[in-house]
């Protein structure tokens, strides 16, 4: 960054005192007026100096712009977009950015409704798959807000750059186990005998879906360590595990899957456990 012309102006008359006690001569520009000769002269060389460094500035920033302009964002970069998309509002013209002046921090947050964001490079363009935060659970943004989302994406992607843009429920889960546990912890129904829980299997498996990252790998391995972590569970075996997205069939999850909408969840209806005592 260029130094100011103030700037150039204190290290001009800093060396100009220097040379002159040089020669036997004493100068004191605190003395000077405002229409002193030797303080307008000092300031014309300033000036003269600043000018280079001022344009080499300009310069710059008109390269970092263009530069700017013609790369390629990354798919980190729309996933960043689109958790800054702030719904109602309107775009800076001929900008990606918004002007929040006037806004405070919780009004802006208030409106950024995108919690999560993936992105998936696909044969045929980029696929964006978002959700909201609904009470302390992730949820598919309403039709209103999707297609106000959509027009902010459309706006500010790459020329020529095709997106499909998705935010649905979560895929279903459906499990079948039988699990051995430890009488003196767990009763036969799967409570807790102490009363903590009566479902604590049926906890676990809920806590863990809900620990995953978003578009993150579900594990079947993951799981059954995470039901194993409980107390007065001695062992598992798992006879059934399956996925769906939305109005499609279930099918069968061998060792991992990504859920389609990014998240996984399971219903009590879908979650079969029979208790063996050990």
């Amino acid at each position: 960054m260029a130094k100011s012309v103030n700037e150039w102006y204190s290290i001009i008359e800093a060396q100009y005192v220097t040379e002159m006690a040089a020669v036997g001569v004493a100068v004191d520009p605190s003395t000077w007026s405002q229409t002193n000769h030797q303080r307008i002269f000092l300031y014309v060389m300033a000036v003269v100096m600043y000018i280079p460094g001022m344009l080499q500035d300009i310069f710059k920033t008109e390269i970092d712009t263009t530069i700017a302009a013609m790369k390629p964002h990354s798919l980190q970069w729309y996933a960043e977009k689109s958790r800054q998309f702030q719904y109602g509002d309107n775009l800076i013209p001929e900008s990606d950015n918004y002007d929040n002046t006037g806004l405070t921090g919780a009004q802006i947050a208030a409106k950024k409704i995108v919690s999560y964001a993936a992105v998936v490079e696909q044969e045929r363009g980029v696929r964006i798959k978002v959700a909201k935060t609904i009470s302390d659970d992730l949820g598919a943004l309403a039709a209103g807000e999707l297609a106000s989302f959509s027009d902010y994406m459309s706006k500010i992607k790459d020329a020529g750059v095709k997106l499909q843009i998705t935010s649905g429920p979560a895929d279903n889960l459906r499990l079948v186990l039988r699990v051995r546990y430890n009488p003196l912890v767990i009763n036969a129904a799967g409570a807790r005998i102490d009363g903590v829980t009566m479902t604590p299997v049926r906890d676990a498996i809920k806590t863990h879906l809900k620990n995953l990252p978003f578009n993150g790998v579900f594990s079947v391995q993951k799981l059954v360590d995470a039901i194993q972590a409980v107390e007065g569970v001695n062992d598992l075996n798992v006879d059934q595990v399956q996925t769906k997205y939305g109005a499609l069939n279930f099918s069968s999850v061998n060792i991992w899957v990504i859920p389609d909408a990014g998240y996984l969840r399971i219903a009590d209806d879908d979650l079969l456990i029979t208790y063996i005592a050990d």
